[in-house]
């Protein structure tokens, strides 16, 4: 990529409409918890500080709380793209933003569970303790509340009647879906906003889920006005969505917290699988269920099977750029060996294999280089490499763009959708993606279900 290409692309994405604000949460002001356990399940405040960060935080709370724009911030998942959930022309410029479907619900998200008991409770606040018969939150979740929260883990909720939310949030559904986000800088957003936050991923609709600010602007540049920057977003897939209103209970999307985890909470040994892993007919009963997501703007090819020479003839047949998602077994040794035998079979050629380089938080302006430009890449162990092969009667070469994610279940899980992007930046036409056990444990089941949505075909 040239110096000339990189800074057209960066005008491009760069509009005086959409501006990106810096936040450490380290830096936003004093939080003081009201009771002993010095949690954020109970009550607390946040006296922020009179820094830069606490000023662009403070910022984009009044955004939410005053006007209908979204704000886009960081979650521990992905970046969300939040409004006011009690006002529809707010929630409504969610869904413009996004170009997402109006059936398809949002996520709710609180900073205490005293803010979602007055939610529950109609938004009306009460006084006094909370006992087992006046608590709106229903007694299945509490050991998941305590156990998961604050963190990746959404529930379904009775709608109340009548609701405080705008009914744009829950798409006609009778349920809500809430969690409450383990990030400091979401918390003391919904905090200082004093107002439940509606936030999808902060994406155009059926893209990946992006886990950078700068993933966010490439997105949706020009259609919002602030995007917090609070760096690379640390779990990389979304919250794990479940259902304890039905018997058994049911997982409706995998996502940070495993079944397995799920299943060592008493009331919840039984919980079953309640996804598909394709787009599902009828109305979604949570995010996330009906459309499909999370797909590049190339063709996305999910490989469960080992690596070899057919298989990336096959696919360069009809491409001249191909890009691998390489977890498991597809390794440096693996591609040196099927290239070579590529290069035979199309002498003359020139070949080129640079080195895996540890990748930076940047790209330099010539790809060749081996970084990455992905900041949640340069997080994990990935790497990047790139092999040229001249073919026979072509007069352009076949360039095979590699990103090794590593083996750790949450490495792979975290660099996903940033490996997406960025092997979509290069300009690839079809990516190929090593499957995993979906079996495994940890984020393995919420990986596999983000590849089959976004997969156009599967190799087995």
């Amino acid at each position: 990529m040239t110096d000339t290409t990189e800074r057209a692309s960066a005008e491009r994405h760069t509009t005086p409409c959409t501006r990106i604000l810096p936040v450490n949460s380290a830096l936003i002001g004093k939080v003081t918890f009201k009771h002993a356990e010095k949690n954020f399940l109970g009550e607390w405040s946040l006296e922020p500080s009179g820094s830069t960060d606490a000023t662009n935080l403070q910022e984009a709370a009044s955004r939410i709380r005053n006007t209908d724009t979204p704000v886009a911030f960081p979650t521990e998942t992905v970046y969300g793209l939040g409004a006011d959930a009690t006002r529809g022309s707010a929630v409504s410029s969610i869904y413009r933003a996004k170009r997402r479907p109006g059936d398809n619900p949002l996520i709710v998200h609180v900073s205490s569970i005293t803010q979602l008991r007055k939610l529950l409770r109609g938004g009306t606040e009460t006084s006094g303790s909370i006992d087992e018969l006046s608590d709106p939150i229903p007694p299945i979740y509490r050991v998941l509340i305590d156990q998961f929260w604050p963190g990746p883990l959404t529930i379904l909720l009775p709608l109340p009647n009548p609701s405080p939310l705008a009914p744009q949030v829950t798409a006609g559904l009778p349920t809500v879906a809430v969690r409450m986000p383990s990030s400091l800088l979401a918390l003391a957003l919904i905090y200082l906003a004093d107002v439940p936050i509606a936030a999808p991923s902060a994406n155009t609709s059926t893209k990946p889920s992006p886990t950078t600010a700068s993933h966010v602007l490439h997105d949706l540049s020009g259609r919002i006005d602030i995007i917090l920057d609070g760096g690379p977003c640390d779990v990389g897939v979304e919250s794990t969505v479940v259902d304890g209103l039905s018997s058994p209970p049911v997982i409706l999307r995998p996502g940070g917290v495993s079944a397995e985890s799920l299943r060592q909470c008493p009331g919840w040994e039984e919980v079953a699988i309640g996804y598909k892993d394709g787009p599902e007919n009828g109305a979604p009963r949570a995010p996330g269920m009906k459309y499909k997501h999370y797909s590049p703007r190339a063709k996305v090819i999910l490989v469960q099977r080992a690596l070899d020479v057919q298989l990336l003839a096959k696919h360069s047949s009809s491409a001249a750029n191909i890009g691998c998602v390489a977890t498991r077994t597809w390794n440096a040794a693996i591609f040196k060996r099927i290239c070579e035998q590529m290069r035979e079979s199309n002498s003359p050629s020139t070949y080129s294999y640079p080195n895996y380089l540890q990748p930076g938080a940047e790209r330099a302006a010539d790809d060749s280089t081996g970084t990455l430009r992905n900041p949640s890449l340069a997080r994990t162990t990935a790497k990047l490499t790139q092999v040229s092969i001249k073919r026979r009667l072509r007069s352009e070469p076949l360039r095979i763009w590699t990103v090794t994610l590593g083996t750790n279940i949450a490495q792979i899980a975290r660099g996903l959708f940033a490996a997406l992007r960025e092997l979509d930046e290069i300009g690839v036409e079809v990516i190929l993606v090593e499957g995993i056990d979906d079996r495994e444990g940890g984020a393995a089941a919420a990986v596999m279900n983000r590849l089959r949505k976004a997969a156009d075909q599967l190799e087995s």
